[in-house]
C-alpha cells in the first residue's frame, strides 16, 4: 500500500511543479504584453502632446487674421478683432411673460376643471 501512496504523492509532485512552471512563464508573458501595452500608451501620449501644440501653432491669432486677409477675395472671411465681441450687459432678453405665459389659466386634473376656475 506504501509504495502506491508514494508514487500517486510522487505524480501529484510532479503535476504541481509542471503547472507551477506553466503558471511562472504564464506570468511572464502577461507582464510583457502589459510592458508592451505601457510602452504603446506612453507613445501615444506623446503623439497626442505633439498633436496639440501643433494645434495651438496653426490658431495663433496672429497666423489666422493673416490668411483671412490673404483669403478675403475668395472666402469673405473679415479677421477677428477684440471690438467684434459684446459684453452679456448688451444683450437683449425677451420679457419673463414670454416664457411662462398667463399661469392662472385653469388645469385639468383628472378631466375636471379645478373648481375655482371658469372654463374658457
Amino acid at each position: 500500500m506504501r509504495p502506491v501512496i508514494y508514487v500517486l504523492s510522487f505524480i501529484a509532485v510532479l503535476g504541481l511543479g509542471f503547472w507551477a512552471y506553466r503558471e511562472h512563464y504564464d506570468t511572464r508573458q502577461a507582464l510583457r504584453e502589459v510592458s508592451a501595452l505601457n510602452s504603446e500608451i506612453a507613445g501615444l501620449r506623446e503623439a497626442l502632446a505633439l498633436q496639440r501644440a501643433e494645434w495651438a501653432y496653426l490658431n495663433r491669432p496672429a497666423r489666422l487674421r493673416e490668411l483671412a486677409s490673404l483669403n478675403f477675395e475668395r472666402l469673405g472671411l473679415m479677421p477677428l478683432e477684440p471690438t467684434q465681441f459684446g459684453d452679456a450687459a448688451n444683450l437683449s432678453y425677451p420679457a419673463v411673460e414670454e416664457f411662462f405665459g398667463d399661469i392662472n389659466n385653469s388645469v385639468m386634473v383628472n378631466g375636471q376643471l379645478n373648481a375655482q376656475e371658469e372654463p374658457l
